[in-house]
């Protein structure tokens, strides 16, 4: 089975109806810069978004939910346009899931990718999610469908995000430990206290359950509770170490499998409006492969 065309339990569209999407990537990650607005965007769209929708939107862990609230604000197919009332509100998460979604059910292998972005503040590493997918000659693409509207005027194609643009949190680690990067210019960039290495952990840890079918979201934890660099250990680095000099896919499988690493049923969520809480994840189903296209 290929691991990147099959559904995760977040991924999953569930009763959606593909036939009439496009098998394109580049007009898929179109579709969906179309049918969401990003929570931190009202003021490029000229629009005020309602606080509640602030509080509840990004909260949504899985694509059946996203599509949910989609429905409910216009019953239309995902190939039509909205307007940013009519839009799911969320986050760069949210964009790269989706398009992965309907990647993966349009017959393309792909996966969400967490890292940091050089292309949203000058000399500073961005928390950032884009989608990647696998080109029929083995190669890979980073899509980032976000900042496919034209005001963000970025110096390359959002639809081949260059490999020095957008740093997968597993290459990010390793300039860091090298001396190649400084921590604290990787973080979120408006909050304060969230920059360092403790972070870059973090993002590595959110990547590699990614890569293996749990997408969380951004502000999803587990594990021991590493909130600035000076909770980090030697075993906490050394372990992180190992992840990011995985070779191979199947290396960070089984790698994922270590009980420090996997995502458990219960996790914590710092949540930017309502505080920190525990959440119950979905049981995990088993992947599902995607319905063959008639």
């Amino acid at each position: 089975m290929d691991f990147d065309l099959t559904q995760s339990a977040y991924s999953d569209p569930g009763d959606l109806d593909v036939g009439g999407l496009p098998r394109d990537p580049g007009r898929l990650a179109s579709l969906v810069r179309d049918v969401i607005i990003h929570r931190l965007e009202g003021e490029r769209f000229a629009y005020v978004i309602p606080e509640e929708r602030l509080h509840e939107d990004a909260e949504a862990r899985y694509v059946t939910e996203l599509l949910r609230v989609l429905r409910a604000r216009r019953d239309a197919p995902l190939t039509v346009r909205r307007t940013p009332a009519e839009r799911f509100v969320g986050t760069c998460r949210d964009f790269a899931l989706l398009l992965c979604s309907l990647l993966r059910a349009t017959g393309t292998p792909a996966r969400v990718r967490c890292g940091f972005a050089t292309y949203f503040e000058e000399g500073f590493h961005d928390d950032h999610w884009v989608t990647e997918y696998r080109l029929p000659d083995g190669g890979a693409r980073l899509v980032d469908a976000q900042i496919l509207d034209p005001s963000y005027d970025v110096p390359f194609d959002p639809l081949d995000v260059p490999r020095d643009r957008f740093l997968v949190a597993g290459d990010a680690w390793r300039a860091c430990r090298a001396g190649q990067a400084t921590p604290g210019r990787f973080g979120v960039g408006h909050l304060d206290g969230l920059t360092g290495l403790w972070f870059v952990r973090s993002a590595v840890l959110r990547d590699l359950a990614a890569r293996n079918g749990v997408e969380v979201l951004p502000w999803d934890g587990w594990g021991p509770g590493i909130l600035d660099d000076a909770a980090l250990t030697e075993d906490d680095i050394a372990l992180i170490d190992t992840v990011t000099a995985a070779g191979s896919e199947g290396e960070s499988q089984r790698l994922y499998r270590d009980p420090r690493l996997t995502v458990p049923d219960e996790i914590v969520s710092y949540t930017t409006y309502q505080g920190v809480r525990k959440v119950t994840l979905r049981p995990r189903a088993p992947r599902r492969t995607p319905r063959a296209r008639r």
